[in-house]
């Protein structure tokens, strides 16, 4: 059987903490062929962004038009730090109708620097969310997105209505800095549910890359969502629980490397 093809879409990130990279070998690890679209560059390290900036919409375009060569399965679409890179990649996944589209909206870095300059916000809500089959913001982003922060179980559900009428055919708002066991809350139009298990010890970058490429996958390979949401959560505890540091951050594990913290 061939492997399912995903494409993840967003910005790179030079150490692969998260960003591009960090997806394709996510994706190359579980058994997925990864292509790209590079919608932005970054150049980041452990404590701060140095750079950032978006490719021209022509260049961003012609990567979608090449992607027209492979039977792309899901589309995966991470952090995009200009507006005009959100425009570009929103008319690119028009044509692929049919296509699953999970959309992480990444708006600041592990350290709370902001990505994306002024205006991404209201980009990504205007013109990505009615393209995307799923949303997947933390607190502090379903916060920005709504105007208000988002504190408990209670107001994480409460959240999900505004994604809905953005045009998001289903949000999965992450609980994770929640006291308590890890929840996070998923809406469509079958209803709200939570998904809950105990919390792994530690902590990880990238999880949010993780858990959205992870389920763009089970969707490129059939599941319902609630099956791919569960296997992208259990995906990322597995890796929270194997961290190990590099260049100054604990990141997921390569397939071979030592996966006690401390011995990378």
């Amino acid at each position: 059987m061939n492997a399912p093809v995903v494409a993840t879409i967003g910005t790179t990130h030079p150490l692969g903490f998260a960003g591009l990279i960090f997806a394709a070998l996510a994706l190359a690890e579980d058994g997925a062929r990864p292509v790209c679209v590079v919608a932005g560059v970054s150049a980041q390290r452990a404590d701060r962004v140095l750079l950032r900036g978006g490719l021209e919409r022509a260049a961003i375009g012609a990567q979608f038009a090449a992607l027209t060569a492979a039977d792309v399965g899901a589309m995966h679409v991470g952090a995009l730090v200009s507006v005009e890179a959100v425009r570009a990649v929103a008319a690119g996944l028009a044509s692929f109708p049919g296509v699953p589209v999970v959309v992480d909206p990444v708006l600041a870095t592990s350290t709370g620097e902001r990505l994306g300059e002024t205006g991404v916000k209201e980009a990504l809500r205007d013109e990505l969310f009615p393209r995307a089959d799923v949303v997947t913001p933390n607190l502090d982003e379903a916060g920005a997105f709504i105007g208000h922060p988002v504190t408990d179980l209670v107001a994480m559900e409460a959240a999900t209505a505004a994604f809905a009428g953005w045009g998001a055919r289903a949000v999965l708002i992450k609980g994770g800095h929640l006291e308590g066991d890890a929840t996070d809350v998923l809406a469509d139009a079958s209803g709200i549910r939570r998904f809950a298990s105990p919390r792994v010890p530690g902590s990880m970058r990238g999880t949010g890359d993780l858990l959205a490429v992870t389920i763009a996958l089970g969707l490129a390979r059939g599941l319902a969502l609630d099956d791919a949401v569960r296997g992208a959560r259990e995906r990322v505890a597995r890796a929270i629980a194997g961290g190990v540091m590099f260049a100054g951050a604990r990141v997921a594990p390569l397939r071979d490397e030592t996966i006690a913290e401390g011995h990378a």
